[in-house]
């Protein structure tokens, strides 16, 4: 196999070191007779090489001895079943030549040990050898540009655009490395993202995805390469840097403030000042001065500073508040690289209910470790968006921001982007580790995420909905590690619309529906992978339904362009029922054999290593659940390798849902 052929294999998950093990040589001695047959290879994967060759690569299986070789079987035809030996091969890859242009093929792996042992027959996979004419025409593609816009702290957005590429079969891998580094690491491919339109917006065809948790202030090198069998192969290399972590100047001059003398100081501030506000309560203000690159203007709060009232800080650039308590509101509409950290802010009235909020387009914006606080009552009359709830927590439109570490309880929406004609330009977005409670309409409300929006390693208990992408254009809208218990109503809201949504890794346990979206419009572009989605008996809230205990159930599901596989499903209903766009299933086998669900398990409360309860009464306040799976679980090594997303899993396989086994569990919240 070539080194690119190698790179995408990665990328795509579907080749694992840990895999790799094949026991340890001096093993197999004794006079114990081998009977245990080798793992099932995983996902292979079918690409063509030429007219008359096609390339077929594969996870590696496991075996408690050594496994010494696969044996690759071939149909032929489009759904072909009816398999022959095509050879073997003693590791991945295995090359088929000599076949006939422009024909369907569908292959399988088996894995054999020592003693003659032989597993189960691997998922299919098909391909297409190209026409003998070479392809090309509308199916090549035609590479346009390359570019990284708005790095965050811990995360790189990578755009390719393109044209052409008509039967869709173009794939971008993506390799990583700090700048001046030799070892390469492996991302996952960029999602296909087709022209579109919805809701007033549109966007370009392209290939676009992330490059997850990376350091900050760091050089990066990509090297990202197209492959399409139709024509357009290419590799591009490019370079970006992460943002640093947000910090006053070296040997910064601090002033010192008081009340009576707030105004003064501050119409003098210069950039590279640091003003210390003494303790005692200061009136709202309005600010209007900036700071540059590298010299921010930083209003810092001793102890016992109170601010009663607004701060709004309009169209300013590099100005940090970090430690004020503030009974208001912080407004921070147009503003660049404005710092808000380990703030209190308690939400008002006065305010519409806010808390930390910018109404018009700002960028880069860090927001963390703050405790943010509102005044909805968690009771079934504040569900929903018609409901008697008020205020978002954090709210931000525009590039670039980073929302991580912060607790939010008690407001309609704790954290949400703008909707509509408002939203502007939404993407490159981090919300990270935030600790989310008692928000009656959203727990984060990812809407009209233009691209790459990042919703990772949250935790959200008790939140009417838990997240929403209502809708995403186009995507990729990531929502990935997050640890759900009790969303009233859905989970995720992929609602007007939503299209290229991506699920990796969540844990859901809630009441009625595990997974559900009542969308009444298509959902399009969905990919889910290693999700853990829980549910139940149902009911009935301020007049929303949880459900009725499915699994998964997502009739609008546009079943072209959409994979969900390798999530774990259960029901304290003990039934395994759902849809999934037109396809309806009652068990966990025709799950498997009826939908994209081919690796599908079954799991129950049992799973968690601790007795987690299930929520029949959502209109509890409960507890923070530890969620994390037992070792010995069904959810364990059950899912399927994510390059970037659970690089280093401990056994076989990664664990579904949101955590390792036996991991420590993130810090949400402040730090």
């Amino acid at each position: 196999m070539s080194r690119s052929s190698w790179r995408w294999a990665f990328a795509l998950g579907l080749l694992s070191c840990v895999a790799c093990n094949e026991g340890n040589p001096d093993d197999g001695g004794g006079d114990t007779a081998d009977a245990q047959a080798p793992s099932v290879p995983g996902a292979p994967l079918a690409s063509p090489v030429s007219e008359s060759q096609l390339s077929l690569i594969w996870t590696p299986s496991i075996d408690n001895v050594r496994v010494t070789g696969y044996r690759i079987e071939r149909c032929q035809g489009a759904g072909c079943l009816d398999f022959a030996l095509a050879g073997t091969a003693a590791s991945p890859p295995f090359e088929d030549t000599g076949l006939p242009a422009s024909t369907a093929f569908g292959y399988r792996v088996l894995a054999t040990d020592a003693a003659g042992n032989t597993s189960a027959a691997s998922s299919i996979a098909r391909a297409t050898t190209p026409s003998s004419r070479g392809g090309g025409g509308a199916n090549a593609t035609v590479a346009g540009a390359t570019s990284l816009p708005f790095p965050t702290l811990h995360h790189l957005t990578v755009e390719w655009a393109f044209s052409g590429d008509a039967n869709a079969n173009g794939v971008v891998t993506v390799r990583y490395r700090p700048s001046g580094t030799t070892p390469w690491r492996e991302a996952l491919p960029l999602r296909p993202v087709p022209a579109g339109s919805n809701e007033g917006f549109s966007w370009t065809a392209r290939h676009s995805g992330s490059v997850f948790d990376l350091q900050p202030g760091t050089s990066y090198e990509l090297e990202l390469t197209l492959t399409d069998p139709d024509g357009g192969t290419t590799t591009r290399t490019v370079t970006a840097t992460t943002r640093p972590v947000p910090a006053p100047m070296a040997n910064a001059p601090i002033k010192a403030v008081t009340p009576a003398t707030f105004a003064s100081v501050a119409a003098s501030a210069q950039p590279g000042d640091i003003l210390l506000l003494g303790a005692g309560t200061y009136s709202g203000f309005d600010w209007s001065r900036s700071g540059t690159e590298g010299k921010p203007i930083v209003l810092r709060g001793a102890s016992g500073v109170v601010i009663n009232g607004a701060i709004n800080l309009f169209t300013q650039a590099w100005v940090h508040l970090e430690g004020l308590t503030v009974n208001g509101r912080i407004r921070f509409n147009g503003s660049k690289h404005v710092v808000i950290q380990r703030c209190t802010v308690n939400a008002s009235n006065a305010y519409g209910g806010d808390a930390i909020v910018t109404y018009a387009r700002a960028e880069n914006a860090y927001i963390a470790d703050n405790v943010v606080t509102g005044l909805t009552q968690w009771a079934e009359a504040s569900l929903g968006a018609s409901g008697d709830n008020l205020g978002e927590g954090i709210l931000v439109t525009g590039p670039g921001h980073v929302i991580l570490h912060n607790r939010v309880t008690g407001f309609r929406d704790g954290i949400s982007l703008l909707e509509d004609d408002e939203a502007s330009d939404q993407f490159s977005i981090d919300i990270l580790n935030n600790d989310l409670s008692g928000n009656a309409d959203d727990g984060i409300e990812a809407d009209f995420c233009f691209h790459n929006c990042r919703i990772v390693r949250n935790r959200l208990t008790n939140n009417f909905i838990a997240v929403s992408s209502q809708p995403g254009l186009g995507g990729p809208t990531y929502f990935v590690r997050n640890a759900i218990y009790n969303a009233v109503h859905v989970a995720f809201k992929l609602y007007r619309g939503s299209t290229g949504d991506v699920l990796l890794h969540n844990t859901v346990v809630k009441n009625g529906d595990a997974f559900g979206i009542y969308a009444g419009r298509p959902v399009a572009g969905l990919y889910a992978r290693n999700n853990l989605f829980l549910g139940g008996a149902g009911g009935t809230f301020n007049g929303y339904s949880s459900g009725t205990g499915r699994v998964l159930h997502v009739p609008d599901l546009v079943a072209a362009g959409s994979s969900l596989d390798h999530d774990g499903v259960g029901s304290t209903t003990d039934a395994i029922t759902g849809r999934l766009g037109g396809t309806s299933f009652s068990s966990l086998q025709a799950l498997r054999t009826s939908t994209t669900e081919a690796h599908a398990v079954q799991v129950d409360l049992t799973a968690f290593s601790t007795a987690v309860a299930y929520p029949a009464a959502p209109l509890t306040l409960y507890a923070k659940p530890d969620l994390r799976i037992r070792a010995d679980s069904a959810a364990a090594n059950a899912g399927q390798p994510l390059a970037n997303i659970n690089d280093g899993f401990a056994g076989l396989a990664p664990d579904l849902g949101a955590f390792e086994a036996g991991e420590d569990l993130p810090l949400y919240g402040p730090r």
